[in-house]
């Protein structure tokens, strides 16, 4: 067999893959067992007094190209993660971790096929469509004062905006047990996190005991696609701004992402009014 360069051992088969997979998901393993850090593990039925934040969102997308099997399971398989997680208390200090919090995804514990992600491919997997719940939670973090240690992002542009283009809304990616979503809580107070599915919503709120003393907004600047070669791209970059909550004063303007996504729906269905060579 030729051996090419530039060609990663991962990139070489599927088997290559998974071997690779599993070694990262050890090294993690290892990792979270010689980490200092402090991971959230307290859940209580009682919601804190303070909504921080909150958002949701359609759970099932309809559409051409859509398998509305691998949507429906998609819902199924976010349903189980936000009881993993529902009510969870993040305490000063403390560290939420989205795979510590959920798990391992299996058929045992009611997980299906869901859509995922893989080397810009849309395939089925078990446990796949959680990358919404991950989408859900950032931007509840996004809009309080939480620090995010670790963020992955895929395309955000997997199907046609809807109405108000939300930043954020997609594109988080979470694998298990190697990429992993997680923020801490460097503030004075306990925040807690709530989320729950019903009909065919997911929703989301990010709880506090007190009103803390600064408001948060994302700001989306540039949005627009671009052609590269063959294919497209969405362009854009994305800002979090904070302000004052009494003066409503802008006090910062920071960029978290600035975003380049392969278009991965129908080119047909792009606007051609945000299109620039």
């Amino acid at each position: 067999m030729l051996w090419k360069k530039d060609v990663l051992f991962c990139e070489l088969n599927p088997t290559c893959y998974a071997i690779s997979l599993q070694k990262e998901i050890l090294k993690r393993h290892i990792q979270n067992f010689k980490s200092k850090e402090i991971f959230s593990a307290t859940k209580s039925k009682e919601k804190l007094p303070i909504v921080v934040s909150s958002y949701s969102c359609g759970l099932i997308k309809r559409g051409k190209n859509i398998d509305p099997v691998l949507q429906k399971n998609k819902a199924v398989n976010i349903d189980i993660a936000c009881k993993s997680i529902n009510g969870l208390i993040v305490h000063p200090g403390e560290t939420f971790s989205f795979w510590k919090t959920v798990g391992k995804t299996t058929k045992s514990k009611g997980y299906k096929d869901g859509r995922v992600l893989v080397d810009n491919e849309i395939k089925p997997g078990i446990g796949g469509g959680l990358c919404n719940l991950g989408n859900t939670i950032h931007l509840l973090v996004l809009h309080s004062p939480m620090t995010v240690t670790e963020f992955h992002n895929h395309s955000d542009a997997l199907s046609p905006d809807h109405g108000e283009r939300v930043p954020f809304s997609t594109g988080t990616s979470i694998s298990y047990n190697n990429a992993d979503y997680r923020f801490k809580n460097d503030t004075d107070q306990d925040i807690q996190l709530c989320l729950w599915c019903k009909d065919e919503r997911l929703y989301g709120e990010l709880r506090s005991v007190s009103l803390f003393p600064y408001t948060y907004r994302l700001v989306e600047e540039d949005h627009h696609f671009e052609k590269k070669k063959d294919k497209f791209y969405r362009v854009s970059k994305i800002y979090k701004e904070t302000y004052d909550r009494n003066s409503e004063k802008l006090l910062d303007k920071k960029l978290i992402l600035d975003n380049n996504s392969l278009v991965m729906f129908d080119y047909d269905l792009i606007p051609k009014e945000l299109v620039r060579n």
